[in-house]
């Protein structure tokens, strides 16, 4: 059974931000532990068998806000033909790429266009297919590469993100003080809200994607440096070797076979 269930014991670490005594954060450690990587085009089924080369790029990315749209689009104007399979399909009658073209709203929240390809699968605007010369995958992860920037930099915040989940919520203690929380975990099946049930294939507690070469803290550390700051990530990557160090056997992902 390649897939694991949804419920099952985790340790979980909080700490005061070392920039922000107001902030605590709440960090998975079984998660971030694991052995989980993206196998995007080595095994990836995608998260709809109707549109299995999309990976999760198959309902395109939602926005996080303004910032980030603005963002993407500094980046989306530096694509060009060699590296955006559908570039064309962006165009203005100028010849332009217009942000009208390669963006949509969805229940009133901006996302970028979802493009239908000729058999009927569908994929982000910005998915490139096996076939297309400039590489098979996301024209903003190609442009990183080219670029010699990390694709944080280049991508929607949800892309770069997933499956890292932050969230936020404020906390009230008992003596009637207060402080801001943000939870640092593992963006499963739920995350995806009801649909995520539905989802025909999701890699996060599949066994087939636990076989990276290092723990999540580090494959991923670009990425939580981003969500974190430093501080906080050194903070938290200590709490992870020494997780590691103790194999408390309740605690360790079950979709990892071996970890470090």
């Amino acid at each position: 059974m390649p897939e694991v269930d949804l419920v099952f014991p985790r340790a979980w670490l909080e700490f005061v931000d070392p920039a922000d005594q107001d902030q605590v954060y709440r960090c998975d450690l079984t998660w971030l532990t694991s052995n989980w990587t993206c196998i995007f085009g080595n095994g990836c089924q995608g998260i709809y068998d109707t549109s299995p080369e999309s990976g999760c790029c198959t309902l395109g990315a939602h926005f996080s806000d303004a910032e980030d749209e603005e963002r993407t689009a500094a980046w989306v104007d530096k694509l060009d033909d060699s590296l955006w399979e559908r570039r064309s399909e962006a165009l203005s009658k100028k010849g332009e790429v217009s942000r009208k073209k390669w963006t949509e709203i969805e229940d009133g929240e901006r996302k970028t266009r979802v493009a239908v390809a000729d058999d009927g699968s569908q994929a982000c605007i910005f998915h490139n297919s096996r076939e297309f010369p400039g590489g098979y995958g996301c024209a903003l992860h190609a442009l990183a590469l080219r670029e010699g920037v990390h694709f944080v930099e280049t991508k929607p915040d949800v892309c770069w993100q997933l499956p890292i989940r932050r969230t936020f919520r404020d906390v009230e203690r008992i003596d009637g003080t207060t402080y801001s929380e943000t939870s640092i975990g593992e963006y499963d099946r739920r995350g995806w809200g009801p649909g995520g049930h539905d989802l025909d294939w999701y890699c996060s507690g599949n066994t087939e994607a636990h076989v990276g070469a290092e723990p999540v803290y580090l494959s991923n550390a670009n990425e939580l440096l981003a969500l974190m700051g430093q501080p906080a990530y050194d903070v938290l990557a200590a709490a992870c070797e020494s997780h590691l160090r103790s194999r408390s056997a309740l605690a360790l992902h079950p979709a990892s076979p071996v970890q470090h």
